[in-house]
């Protein structure tokens, strides 16, 4: 199962944030979307998430066009953890559950979820007394519980402390050896050199560059920073 852009276009206003974007992500892959501010990361990702409408392209998933039933297929976790602020940490992950009309069992995977963040302690807390890390934390727990095929994570490790940090690593390991079509958006390159199959470079809303790190690392000479500031100069 694959998620496939085409032709996507985004304007607001005169100006063009996506021109013309095609891509591919599969199930089982992690794919990295770099570019420099502005160049249409956030963007795409909320047109992907259906947050944003295109003015062109199709976006497609399993060969099928992406319509009203999106949110059962694509999950975003963006770059600012906003929550509810007057729902608890567990009441996030309830809500999830009966939104996506999750199975039998569903405590226990997201009784394990905030276990892994060390969140356990915090689960009767409420949104609003949470500081940034335990939001990050609620929203990817929140998300990741809901399971959908294709996830996408805006700066996911912004505002995580170390042992977050490393929780998430594993458990994008471990989604995508489930199946699940995996693509993080970053500027931390060191991150997307370690976790990414695939990296997808945008500038002015297009790519400017696709490949695995060795493909791109072909196209020029030193490190994977040196390339990126290389080929998004213009």
């Amino acid at each position: 199962m694959t998620l496939a852009v085409s032709g996507l276009v985004k304007r607001f206003g005169k100006k063009t944030a996506i021109d013309d974007l095609s891509f591919t992500v599969a199930g089982g892959e992690i794919v990295a979307l770099l570019g420099p501010n502005g160049a249409g990361k956030s963007t795409t990702f909320a047109c992907l998430a259906g947050l944003a409408r295109p003015d062109a392209g199709t976006i497609r998933f399993d060969g099928r066009l992406l319509e009203s039933d999106r949110g059962r297929t694509v999950a975003v976790i963006p770059e600012t953890p906003d929550v509810y602020p007057l729902l608890t940490v567990w009441e996030h992950l309830v809500f999830v559950a009966r939104l996506c009309r999750l199975d039998a069992g569903w405590e226990e995977r997201a009784r394990s979820l905030l276990a892994r963040f060390a969140m356990l302690d915090e689960r009767d807390t409420v949104g609003n007394a949470l500081s940034k890390g335990m939001r990050q934390k609620t929203l990817i727990a929140a998300t990741v519980l809901a399971g959908t095929p294709v996830l996408l994570l805006d700066e996911p490790m912004i505002g995580l402390d170390p042992r977050g940090q490393r929780e998430l690593r594993e458990m994008l390991a471990e989604l995508r050896a489930a199946g699940t079509a995996l693509m993080i958006s970053t500027h931390q390159l060191e991150s997307a050199e370690v976790l990414s199959d695939r990296i997808i470079v945008l500038n002015h809303g297009r790519v400017v560059a696709s490949g695995t790190i060795v493909e791109l690392r072909a196209q020029g000479t030193g490190s994977l920073e040196d390339i990126f500031l290389d080929i998004t100069s213009t």
